[in-house]
């Protein structure tokens, strides 16, 4: 029996009363879908230009694994390098990203490295996951001529909790002197503070069935239970209310108008316009969060796909 035939997605858990247990099964299972060639006609197919491996990064305390997309036709050339961070949250894996992440390493073309951060759970919370993307970043420069990449030309990416760690990344970076061209955060979460449901756009579109969930106001809410740990300050893990913004990398901030998240996205851009750093916000009419994981049922995806590569060309040429 062929892959496609015998790996069924599983069902969705009730987000509001789901325990450790029915999570951890749910997520192993879910993750074995989205990594499968039956999951192919959901999530797209990869670009036969584009050469994708599995490697291990060795970070302090802990082995993880990234994704890899370079160009198929090998250059002597240092490349661009994007560090690039999935969404997901609690369930989630970079190969659900091969559909764009192997089109702009063949066509920018750069080297993407994909962080398969720790999913969060009561003992890794979101500070966990936001560790893994930054100490990626920071092992893949400080051995930049083994993965073949211009550490001058450096950008992150994220999408949906990936775009948040990308954020924080980017707000990182700059405290700590680092100069990135460009960030892309798509449907991005910016605000997970007890003010992260007060926006218009959750409102409308909380309880509205979507490709990647049909649940997304309870999978918000057990998102900000697992990600905020017991007597933080969730401001600190929340852009929105980031300080001294505007020193930050020229963003890109995608957004799809019928995302619960939408306006989380619309105000980053705003405050990181007001704070003088250069920000470009698309809007992608009718699509829905998580749309550019979903290529073959969301036709926006591929002119998103399109205006990244555009974006990402010029923030990281020579």
């Amino acid at each position: 029996m062929s892959e496609a035939v015998s790996i069924e997605r599983p069902h969705q858990p009730d987000y509001s009363t789901v325990t450790a247990d029915e999570l951890a099964a749910y997520r192993t299972a879910e993750n074995r879908f989205r990594a499968s060639k039956a999951a192919r006609a959901l999530i797209g197919t990869p670009d036969p230009a584009a050469a994708i491996t599995w490697q291990q990064v060795s970070l302090p305390g802990r082995e993880l694994p990234v994704r890899v997309y370079q160009p198929e036709r090998g250059s002597t050339d240092e490349l661009p390098l994007v560090i690039h961070v999935h969404g997901g949250s609690f369930v989630g894996t970079a190969v659900q990203c091969d559909w764009a992440n192997s089109y702009l390493a063949a066509h920018l073309p750069a080297v993407i490295v994909s962080v398969e951060h720790r999913l969060l759970t009561a003992d890794t919370p979101l500070p966990a996951a936001a560790d893994d993307g930054w100490d990626v970043l920071e092992h893949v420069l400080l051995h930049a001529a083994h993965w073949g990449v211009d550490p001058g030309r450096t950008a992150v990416f994220g999408e949906s909790c990936g775009a948040l760690i990308s954020a924080l990344t980017a707000i990182r970076a700059e405290r700590n002197g680092l100069r990135l061209r460009a960030q892309v955060l798509v449907n991005p979460a910016t605000d997970v503070t007890e003010t992260m449901f007060d926006y218009p756009s959750i409102t409308e579109y909380g309880d509205t069935p979507t490709v990647a969930t049909a649940q997304f106001r309870a999978q918000l809410e057990l998102f900000r239970r697992l990600a905020i740990p017991a007597g933080t300050d969730a401001r600190a893990l929340s852009p929105l209310y980031a300080d001294a913004l505007g020193e930050l990398a020229p963003a890109l901030v995608v957004v799809p108008t019928h995302d619960p998240v939408a306006d989380h996205g619309r105000r980053y851009a705003e405050r990181l316009q007001a704070a003088g750093t250069p920000t470009q916000l698309l809007e992608y009419p009718g699509a829905t969060h998580a749309f550019l994981t979903t290529p073959g049922v969301t036709p926006q995806a591929e002119t998103a796909r399109a205006d990244i590569l555009e974006f990402l060309r010029a923030s990281l040429a020579r």
